[in-house]
This record gives structure tokens, sequence and C-alpha cells, in this order.
């Protein structure tokens, strides 16, 4: 199973990954150049935090073993995928329930801003074939996938 490996000590905050993934999810078709950061439909599946020490911490999806996400949602729109290991969400199942937020031990789900009826979290890029945005546009090499 591939999964995205972080590497903390490596990040210096650049947020070069959470623009990947907002330019790869976005709806219109746009450069990045164009990209606005303020539109709620633009939103990031990733995260990059400052922490206490003033280093970065990027949160990104764990696509766990045995996710408690998964195990919480009533609803069924978060399974595990057998073949790849993934955790996918699928939005017209959704509830809004919000449980797989609430025991996501990474703090990694988060409710849609545009809706709030949603979750928004990472799903690989299944879209666009290949390794992650997000991967690609790191950098230092901070965040990267591996065979697990």
């Amino acid at each position: 199973m591939r999964r995205i490996i972080i590497d903390a000590e490596k990040c210096d905050g650049c947020k070069n990954c959470s623009l990947a993934c907002m330019q790869a999810h976005r709806k219109d078709t746009g450069t990045l150049y164009d990209l606005n950061l303020l539109d709620p439909d633009n939103e990031s599946r990733n995260f990059i935090y400052k922490n206490r020490t003033g280093g970065y911490t990027p949160i990104f999806c764990r696509h766990c073993e045995q996710p408690e996400c998964v195990m919480s949602c009533m609803s069924g729109a978060l399974t595990k995928d057998p073949e790849s290991g993934h955790v996918c969400y699928d939005e017209k199942k959704c509830g809004s329930c919000f449980m797989c937020v609430m025991n996501c031990p990474y703090g990694v789900l988060k409710p849609d801003d545009r809706t709030g009826m949603h979750i928004i979290k990472c799903d690989f890029c299944k879209d666009a074939g290949g390794e992650p945005s997000c991967v690609k546009a790191c950098p230092k090499d901070a965040i990267y996938v591996e065979e697990v």
C-alpha cells in the first residue's frame, strides 16, 4: 500500500503542497496564478501548522491501517479501498454527522468551509493518476510516497 510519508524536520512551511492540492482540486480550469485562495471551493486537503518550537507540522490523511473515521461513519460515506488501502470519501452518502472528524486521531478531517455539510479529506489525487500533487510540489522532499 502506498502512503504519503511526512518528514517534518525538512518542512520549511512554504505551503507549496497546499497550493498544489488547491490547484489539483479546483472547480475551474485556470492557472495557479489566478487561483483564488479565499474561495472555499478551493480548499486544500492538507494543512501546514506552525508548532510551538517555531518549526512546521504538515498534516495529511494517513490512510490508517484501521481508520477510526471509517469505523465511526454511520452513513457509509467513508470506506477503505481494499486494493489501494486508501480511505475514500463519497460526498453523496455523507450524513454530515461529523463523527469522522471527532474520531480522527490526527485531526486531519475537517468540515467543508463552503457548505458545512461535507468533509475535506485527502483523496491521494485519485483522479490525477501517479504521484499526488502535493508530493510533486514539495521542494524539500518533506513529504513523499512510500510503499508500506
